[in-house]
């Protein structure tokens, strides 16, 4: 009986040392798949959903616009290059004219001016000089007419818009053709003496008195 149980003990010994060991430690948490070093090292930047659905669309930047040629963007508006020698204390005064309404007998900047009003207010601010408030009396009172080539930045041009042959209209020319007047339709204005009606309705070029 003896031999018995020991032939049992040594056969459960054998039975016991032919099982593979097993490591009672979970492997569910060790087991990697392969991914190439770049990608493992961007693991943690990779695109969301929203980036994802953008990527490789080249983002659309803001065409850059011509300048004017002008000394500043805050002359953009009078459409005209300046140069070293011209008056900057008079376009930044005409700037501030820009876009006043009409308003016949009225010469208040930003509210209502009308022609000669405008230009009245424009020569005292810039050059100190007082002229007639009213158009025809300041080509006669104020000005020394002159030939249409010789117009220069600050000469005044006069027109005649009625029917009855006198001056009733004035603006300050500036330079290429262009002046500033306060249009009745369109208030103060920049245009351009080549334009059909002022070169149909031009009267004269004026220097002013100084």
């Amino acid at each position: 009986m003896a031999r018995i149980c020991t032939r049992i003990l040594y056969l459960a010994a054998a039975i016991l040392l032919s099982l593979p060991v097993v490591s009672c430690r979970s492997t569910s948490h060790n087991t990697h798949s392969y991914r190439p070093y770049h990608e493992r090292r961007n693991r943690g930047n990779a695109p969301s959903d929203d980036q994802s659905s953008t990527a490789g669309k080249e983002k659309k930047k803001p065409i850059p616009q011509e300048g004017h040629g002008l000394v500043s963007d805050e002359w953009a508006r009078l459409d005209i290059k300046l140069g070293r020698h011209d008056n900057k204390k008079l376009y930044k005064e005409l700037k501030r004219w820009l876009g006043t309404p009409y308003v016949y007998a009225d010469h208040t900047c930003g509210e209502g001016t009308d022609c000669s009003g405008m230009v009245m207010e424009v020569y005292l601010a810039v050059y100190g000089i007082k002229v007639h408030r009213n158009s025809a009396k300041m080509l006669e009172q104020n000005c020394v007419p002159i030939d249409l080539d010789d117009l220069t930045e600050g000469d005044l041009v006069f027109f005649v818009t009625s029917g009855d042959g006198h001056v009733s209209h004035v603006g300050i020319y500036l330079k290429d053709h262009k002046f500033v007047h306060a249009s009745s339709s369109r208030g103060v204005a920049v245009d351009d003496l080549r334009q059909n009606y002022y070169a149909t309705h031009f009267h004269t070029a004026a220097r002013v008195k100084r």
